[in-house]
Order: C-alpha cells, then sequence, then structure tokens
C-alpha cells in the first residue's frame, strides 16, 4: 500500500521508482502524477460521488473513458431538461383545464338550463387526475436527472490578475552562483525573466531550485555574479513549506492583506466547503494548505508569480483547473515543480540545474 510516494520526490526519483514499481505486482497506489501513474499501473480505481468503479489500463485510459462516460451524461441530461419543460407545461396546462371545469360548475344558465354539476364534476376530477399523473411522471424525472449526473466533477473556471510590467525584461542573471556559508548550491548560472514567460526549474532536490526562488524574493542568500531585478516589481509566491499557517482564513487574509470574500470564493471552487472556512488552519491536511496558499496568490495581482512545488498533494482535478488557468490568462511566472504533464503543458522555457 502506497500513499503519494511522489510529494517532494523529483523528477529522476520518480522515473526510477514509476520504471521499478512498473516491473512489480500487487501493490495498490495513491498519486496524483500523471505521468507517473501512466509509467505503472495497469488498473485505475477511482472513488467518484456515487460508486467506486475499477477499470484496467492507466490513467490516460481512464480519463478517455471518464469524458466518455461525462458527455453522456451531459448529453441524457440534456434531452431530460428538454422532457422536463414539455412535461411541466403540459402538466400546468391540465391543471388549468381542470380548474376551469370546476369553476364551470357555478357557470350561467345555458338556453335556461342550470349547468349538469355531476358531469362537470366528474370531468374535473379525471382532469385533475390526469394532472396529479403528469406532475407525478415530472417528479420522476427530476430524480432521474438527479441520478444521470451523480459522478461528473464540477469544477468552476478560476481567475488570476496578473500585472503588465513597464518594461519586456523583469529579471536578468549572469554568472550567478549561490553558497549557503562554504558549501556551494549552484554555480555560473544565466537567465532571463520576460514578460509572458512561464518557466520551470528542474534539477535534483538539493540542486538549489528553492534557493534561486527565494533568492528572487530578496531573502538573505549569499550569491556572487549578476543578479538584476526591474525596479518596484510585484511579486506574488507559493512557498513550499504549510507548517506555518496558523488560526482561521478570516485572520490569515487580513494578514496578508487580500479580499476575504475573493479569497473564500476561490477557495470554494478548489473544493473547500463552508464549514471549512470556520476550522483552525493547523488542522487542514496538506493539499487544502497547499489550496490557501494558491487561493492568496491567486488574490494577488502581481508582474510575477513565483511558485514553490505549488502542486504537491493537490488532487488531480484541481490541477486541470489550474493548468486551464495558466493557460487562458498567462501570467509571468517562474515555478518549480515535479509534475512531468505540469511542466509540458504550462512552462515556455526551462531552466535545469
Amino acid at each position: 500500500l502506497i500513499d503519494e510516494p511522489t510529494n517532494h520526490l523529483d523528477l529522476e526519483g520518480r522515473q526510477i521508482v514509476s520504471e521499478y514499481l512498473n516491473k512489480k505486482q500487487g501493490f495498490i497506489l495513491v498519486s496524483h502524477d500523471r505521468t507517473f501513474l501512466d509509467n505503472c499501473v495497469d488498473h485505475v480505481l477511482s472513488i467518484n460521488k456515487m460508486n467506486i468503479d475499477i477499470q484496467k489500463g492507466n490513467y490516460s485510459t481512464w480519463l478517455i473513458n471518464k469524458q466518455r462516460q461525462d458527455q453522456f451524461e451531459l448529453n441524457q441530461n440534456k434531452k431530460l431538461n428538454q422532457k422536463i419543460v414539455q412535461l411541466k407545461t403540459v402538466a400546468k396546462r391540465t391543471e388549468n383545464w381542470s380548474h376551469a371545469v370546476e369553476k364551470s360548475k357555478n357557470g350561467q344558465r345555458v338556453s335556461g338550463l342550470r349547468p349538469d354539476r355531476g358531469h362537470i364534476g366528474h370531468q374535473s376530477a379525471k382532469m385533475m387526475k390526469r394532472s396529479k399523473s403528469l406532475e407525478k411522471r415530472q417528479h420522476q424525472s427530476i430524480e432521474s436527472k438527479e441520478k444521470l449526473l451523480k459522478n461528473i466533477d464540477w469544477a468552476d473556471a478560476l481567475q488570476i490578475r496578473p500585472r503588465s510590467y513597464q518594461k519586456d525584461r523583469l529579471i536578468s542573471a549572469n554568472n550567478l552562483s549561490l553558497s549557503y556559508g562554504d558549501r556551494p548550491i549552484l554555480e555560473n548560472l544565466n537567465f532571463e525573466i520576460n514578460q509572458g514567460d512561464r518557466i520551470a526549474i528542474v534539477g535534483p532536490n538539493g540542486s538549489g531550485k528553492s534557493s534561486l526562488l527565494k533568492l528572487l524574493l530578496g531573502e538573505p542568500i549569499s550569491f556572487s555574479g549578476s543578479l538584476n531585478l526591474g525596479s518596484q516589481l510585484q511579486l506574488s509566491h507559493i512557498p513550499q513549506d504549510t507548517d506555518l499557517l496558523t488560526r482561521d482564513l478570516r485572520d490569515y487574509s487580513r494578514r496578508e492583506g487580500i479580499d476575504e470574500s475573493l479569497f473564500k470564493t476561490i477557495l470554494r471552487k478548489l473544493g473547500f466547503n463552508r464549514e471549512q472556512f470556520e476550522k483552525n488552519l493547523g488542522s487542514f491536511s496538506e493539499g487544502q494548505k497547499k489550496k490557501v496558499y494558491l487561493a492568496r496568490s491567486l488574490c494577488q495581482s502581481a508582474h510575477l508569480y513565483l511558485w514553490d512545488e505549488p502542486l504537491n498533494y493537490i488532487d488531480v482535478l484541481s490541477r486541470v483547473q489550474i493548468e486551464e488557468l495558466l493557460l487562458q490568462t498567462p501570467p509571468t511566472m517562474i515555478f518549480v515543480e515535479h509534475d512531468r504533464s505540469f511542466i509540458d503543458h504550462i512552462a515556455t522555457k526551462i531552466i535545469k540545474l
């Protein structure tokens, strides 16, 4: 039983583990890394809203089947909605008829004759019975509709507010070397960050990826070489470590200077329920804590977004949700991530350490 083995594991490590597991049998694996899953599993067991399903194949084949099933349910739902509208119209018309017939019991005389109330009452009862029958069919159709959409995962579109910088180039580095005391971390690095770049920093654990981001944030890290940062750069940062999150979401949003309503709206779109808003951040799962950082960063309007392993512990649905956001409203960003699918979809450049 292997529970999320890839968190914080670098690309090379993930490849080694997936190749090893590919030769093995008889394991159950939990992972949100799509490339990793494709390399080493032959069945997918998905825990859905209403059931548990198992299919032969890897993540990619499961996703194709999932999309087909979702589309089938959506098409059936569309037809059912049309049928429900028709049923409501007919039921309303029949109800109006029955009421009209009922009222005619007390209507005016025709050719000096009184209305036949017994006959009219019988007609009214038949109309009402038909109306009730249609109403019952309508409710049954509505129940069927709810069952049809039982396993579709809805993910509302996210928003990000990148700022445009006054110059094309935001940051440049020449022969940049970092060290902690006498211990060198990386040496002779050259790169530029221009507007519109989405740069992935990749490399083994301990190669200096997080240290490079911290240097760009202005933290006291010893370096040599040349590092030029544009003036008045507005930065937004997602740290790797989530241990510093304390108190509740309201207090956190105030301390960070972000709009509480927008912050919670984004968290709702990332899968939070309202009950979670009242809890202490320290009681959150690692995935929930990471989503707090993601939501805070999406609230901030920045020239440059620096994200350090933003997808650790994040579920697949939310990963796809974030990818779609970054492709639809591309910010300028530099990020550390070990999810190969995310890098392939998002990165316009790669810095390899």
